[in-house]
């Protein structure tokens, strides 16, 4: 078998690529929808947190279950306090289940119905999807994004400039 060959699996005709691994040849099937026992999933990636800057660099590619939960965070321009906007990856978009602030000021949802939970006001806005999820990062806002248990200084890592945040198989 060649690379490129296309070969049939159950009723179905898949790519098949070959891929030297050391001294090891690894053989891979591409396909999608057909039951291969987990090798098409391996193949198809996993959903990624992808961020790049304004100039279409990337700064970070980070794998994301279904459950991981990813979060901006960062400071109030005017209350000087924190805020944090939760996200998960789902179908290639980003949700918003839940936004954590400390205090009510402006951009803040003052009139929406909150529960307070240890100390902060939790805010569970109807569910919305972001195919991009544009942010523009400060300074003084200093935004740090924080995927499952690692948090990262996204205002440094772009230089206090422009990102956007997207979920792509890889």
């Amino acid at each position: 078998m060649r690379f490129g060959s296309r070969v049939p699996v159950e009723g179905r005709t898949v790519a098949v690529a070959a891929v030297a691994v050391g001294s090891v040849l690894a053989v891979l099937a591409i396909a999608t929808g057909v039951g291969l026992g987990g090798a098409v999933d391996a193949v198809a990636g996993e959903p990624t947190l992808v961020v790049t800057d304004e100039n279409g660099t990337e700064l970070l590619a980070e794998p994301v279950g279904e459950e991981t939960e990813i979060a901006i965070e960062y400071t109030h321009s005017v209350e000087k306090t924190p805020v944090s906007d939760v996200y998960v990856a789902d179908d290639g978009a980003l949700v918003m289940t839940r936004m954590e602030f400390s205090s009510f000021g402006a951009g803040l949802p003052s009139q929406a119905d909150v529960t307070e939970r240890d100390g902060r006001y939790v805010f569970d806005p109807p569910a919305t999807r972001y195919e991009t999820l544009h942010l523009k990062t400060g300074s003084v806002a200093d935004h740090d994004l924080v995927v499952g248990d690692e948090r990262y200084d996204v205002a440094a890592m772009s230089g206090y400039g422009a990102v956007e945040l997207t979920v792509e198989r890889r």
